[in-house]
């Protein structure tokens, strides 16, 4: 059988010059909580993007759209996800939705919108993608070759098995589904290394083809997004390193974290989650399992990590890698759906594989949300906030320590299109293009500061934040159907209580009806109202 594993035809491609605008690769990870990288305070091995980060530029405030859709959304279009028409959800495999619903719930990318390929493909950039869409898949299109990509492979859906994905949540090279998947490595078939290598192979392609044409690769993965799901040998890695229990691993991430300068001393560690139970509570046997379910994510990531260390190995094999700006980012805070202790049957292997659904819990999502509170859907630290980090060795010059000021995932389409000598257009095929809502990054790459001079926002699920310099104005349920509930909001100066615990909503009331007032007129203009009144909140 042919496999990529031998990847033969990569010794066959010639050494491909640099380009004078830089190639672009985002990287995107899935469901990843904002400890989960050994540069972020993990235990968990992950040297090549550690490698990467410490390269380059980190940022310790970054954020993203707190869910896997409207974050997608955001990075593709630099717009907030209402304005793109996915303020919740996508639409899934044979999902009907309603037609009533306002524009901005439709489920799928907006024609107001252009996407980062759609604008580069302008300028000459070869538009590559591997990995996740989850922006639209019942019509032709709306799927990525239909968005401005040029190669695409990989998964329309939300989420699909790694070891054997298959309809309706199954691969697809270009717009034809891949029935007949192939390893791409001596192990069997798994999707974090398919991605992977079916990138590799786009960019030797077009390279091959033209090889001053500068790229741009959207790298999605679903890892380490439920099921949790990993080659064997990477599991027995981490068997038995959990044992200690989640209140053991928050606080060593924690001290971790302080001595990485990433965190405030003075910000206390969050509370474990009052549903999750001590460890010591639990039997041996339920220690055991639990043991494994951790060892399982942690190699998910392991597994991400040893996939970028294949690409940046080939980046630097054709000396494409000075000349590219890599920047990586989760697209939500840790998963705590599933169960509080995860749910189904994870020691058996065969059925573990065999199901989509099966997760690690709450238990250990708290974990991964070191030093926060909070998960996936809030719009707290806990859920929003992100590794987020750029390498460029010809752009970038190496930061020793963590770059401070706040970002937001609207900003990399600003960026990207300094960069690249694009122009983000006023209009498309006849249509009026929404503005881009966050501003470049540039300066910021090149040593100098963010100079903003408006607040970032954010709402999912009826949770919503506003972040103006040190103050964080964040809410749950605080923006339901039928309007703003402002007796909801929560205010915490961020410079002092990242971790937010010390809600100073009671003692500082005219401070949170000033922000409160800002809020609501950011979501007037970004048509977070009217919502459906279906939307889950």
């Amino acid at each position: 059988m042919l496999r990529f594993a031998a990847f033969a035809f990569l010794s066959l491609l010639p050494t491909l010059p640099a380009a004078e605008r830089p190639n672009v690769i985002v990287i995107l990870a899935d469901d990843m909580g904002f400890s989960d990288l050994g540069c972020y305070g993990s235990e968990i091995n992950t040297p090549n993007l550690d490698a990467l980060a410490a390269g380059g530029m980190r940022f310790s405030q970054f954020y993203n759209s707190a869910r896997c859709c409207p974050t997608r959304a955001s990075l593709m279009t630099g717009l907030h996800p209402h304005q793109t028409g996915i303020g919740h959800m996508t639409e899934e495999p044979g999902e009907k939705i309603p037609t009533d619903r306002p524009p901005a719930y439709q489920a799928y990318l907006n024609r107001s919108s252009v996407t980062i390929a759609e604008v580069l493909k302008d300028t000459g950039y070869a538009t590559l993608m591997a990995g996740k869409w989850h922006l639209g898949e019942s019509q032709h299109d709306r799927l990525p070759l239909q968005r401005g990509f040029d190669k695409f492979y990989g998964c329309y859906s939300g989420a699909t098995l790694y070891f054997t994905p298959k309809d309706p949540r199954g691969i697809s090279m270009g717009n034809e589904p891949d029935k007949e998947l192939k390893s791409t490595t001596e192990r069997p078939y798994y999707t974090t290394d398919a991605f992977t290598d079916h990138a590799i192979r786009f960019i030797g392609q077009e390279n091959t083809s033209d090889p001053e044409k500068p790229f741009f690769l959207y790298l999605a993965y679903t890892a380490p997004h439920w099921p949790i799901q990993a080659h064997e040998e990477d599991i027995a890695k981490y068997r038995g390193k959990y044992k200690g229990g989640w209140d053991k691993l928050r606080q060593s991430r924690y001290e971790k974290q302080i001595r990485l300068g990433l965190i405030d001393p003075k910000w206390k560690l969050s509370p474990r989650d009052e549903r999750v139970p001590a460890w010591d509570s639990l039997e041996p046997a339920k220690q055991d399992e639990m043991d494994l379910r951790m060892a399982i994510y942690a190699a998910m990531v392991d597994r991400l990590d040893q996939n970028v260390g294949k690409l940046v190995s080939f980046l630097k094999e054709k000396q494409l890698f000075d000349n590219t700006l890599i920047m990586f980012l989760a697209d939500n805070g840790a998963c705590a759906e599933n169960g509080i202790l995860g749910n189904l049957d994870v020691k058996d292997v065969a059925a573990r594989n065999s199901v989509w659904n099966i997760s690690y819990g709450t238990a250990w999502a708290n974990a991964s949300s070191t030093p926060f509170r909070l998960y996936k859907h809030f719009a707290h630290e806990g859920g929003s906030a992100t590794p987020f980090f750029a390498s460029w060795p010809a752009g970038i010059k190496k930061r020793e320590g963590w770059f401070q000021q706040p970002g937001q995932i609207i900003d990399i389409m600003p960026t990207l299109v300094e960069l690249s000598g694009a122009k983000y257009p006023r209009e498309r095929d006849g249509k009026a293009i929404t503005p881009m809502q966050g501003i470049s990054l540039v300066a910021a790459l090149k040593g100098g500061d963010i100079n903003r001079g408006k607040p970032l926002f954010m709402e999912h699920e009826g949770n919503g934040f506003l972040r103006d310099g040190d103050w964080k104005l964040v809410g749950r349920g605080v923006a339901p159907a039928d309007g703003v509930k402002p007796d909801r909001w929560q205010l915490y100066n961020v410079k002092e209580d990242r971790t937010e615990l010390n809600n100073l909503a009671k003692d500082m009331p005219d401070k949170v009806a000033e922000l409160s007032k800002q809020w609501s007129g950011w979501a007037k203009s970004a048509s977070v109202y009217p919502k459906p009144g279906g939307a889950a909140e």
